[in-house]
């Protein structure tokens, strides 16, 4: 399987998803959120619904 490096980890390219909508994601296409361990998530809706300012 390819291999992609992303938050400065490698990953197998199918392996690279959400963690909320499970969306394949791209390398450098995405956010990680250190206080939910690290794990990627797409910028638009998830991390910015799950993480951003609360209106």
């Amino acid at each position: 399987a390819e291999k992609v490096t992303s938050l400065g980890k490698d990953w197998h390219r199918p392996c690279l998803r959400c963690e909320k909508c499970n969306k394949t994601l791209t390398s450098g296409g995405h956010a990680e959120h250190r206080h939910a361990g690290g794990k990627p998530y797409c910028n638009h809706p998830c991390y910015a619904a799950l993480f951003g300012p609360k209106g």
